[in-house]
């Protein structure tokens, strides 16, 4: 899948012309999925031309109004590689700094679909908004499309018993530590990748040695609680059971992401590690005790085995 960054303005068009979705697609969903097959399938009766997706370096939002940024479900990098399994032919990433911001509607239009890439072909969800205060929408669209030389598309977006799935509800999911449910909109296990990074080696001292992640700042993890999990190292997966949390019994005070691999003794750190989170276990406790702690700990391993046999 070719990858186009940066400005734009230096892009070459494809000859032949291009068609594209376009939208921030974090987590890239069972929603941003229909889109993306309806992309193809429209295309299908156009010439054999490149199909791609259009998005962005950051959420809009980090730039208009970062107090109210929302925490990302997916990195770009990671956008990247489900565009790629998806079957794209390349993916557009934008920088959303104050000069994308300030793009007109019919600036956006013209700057990134019409001379940035040659489209033929734009689908978008119903309720896509661009250009300078979000002023632009998908009527908007359509007639500059029209001037312009392409074509739009606009989809409903696919729904579950909760509405619309979007990026949003499966936030609020992972707030409330519904990693299924959240799993039942992504189409897949939410997942988290950091680099393991020493930690105060507290599991280690009560018998469960567990690698510590470190999440970059501004991504979604799940509410704090004991999950089971799939631990992925490089090309092997492992049962785990992981923690998200202060660790209220040690008196801790910042969040962790950790894992203890339940088949697995080696040094990973320094390692990239993703956890696939499978089920809630139970939320975050203080213990009286660390033997407590540690009785607890064996049971949470146990419910682990027994869910991820299941899984």
């Amino acid at each position: 899948m070719k990858v186009l960054v940066g400005d734009p303005r230096v892009w070459t068009p494809q000859p032949g012309g291009v068609a594209v979705s376009v939208g921030v697609f974090d987590g890239v969903h069972l929603g941003h999925r229909q889109m993306l097959q309806e992309l193809f399938d429209d295309t299908a009766a156009l010439a054999d031309i490149p199909i791609g997706a259009i998005t962005f370096d950051r959420h809009p939002l980090a730039t208009i109004a970062p107090e109210r940024a929302p925490a990302l479900l997916t990195t770009p990098e990671e956008r990247l590689e489900l565009f790629e399994e998806a079957g794209l032919d390349f993916a557009a990433v934008l920088t959303f700094d104050d000069r994308m911001r300030s793009l007109s509607p019919e600036g956006f239009v013209e700057t990134v679909l019409a001379s940035g890439l040659g489209a033929r072909l734009v689908v978008v969800g119903d309720g896509f908004r661009f250009g300078l205060n979000a002023g632009g929408d998908v009527d908007e669209l359509r007639r500059l499309g029209d001037h312009f030389g392409f074509a739009v598309r606009g989809v409903e977006l696919l729904e579950t018993g909760g509405g619309p799935i979007s990026s949003t509800l499966i936030r609020q999911a992972l707030r409330d530590g519904d990693v299924v449910g959240a799993a039942g909109l992504l189409g897949r296990r939410f997942a988290r990748t950091g680099r393991v990074v020493a930690g105060d080696h507290r599991g280690t001292g009560i018998g469960f040695p567990t690698a510590n992640l470190e999440i970059p700042e501004g991504l979604a993890v799940p509410a704090r609680g004991v999950y089971a999990a799939v631990a992925v190292l490089e090309n092997a997966r492992m049962p785990a059971v992981a923690n998200v949390g202060v660790r209220p019994t040690f008196d801790g005070v910042r969040e962790v992401v950790e894992a203890h691999l339940l088949d697995f003794s080696g040094d990973l750190y320094g390692r990239d590690l993703t956890l696939e989170f499978v089920e809630r276990l139970r939320p975050e406790q203080r213990f009286g005790s660390v033997t407590d702690l540690a009785e607890q700990i064996g049971k949470d391993v146990a419910s682990a085995r027994i869910r991820l046999s299941q899984a």
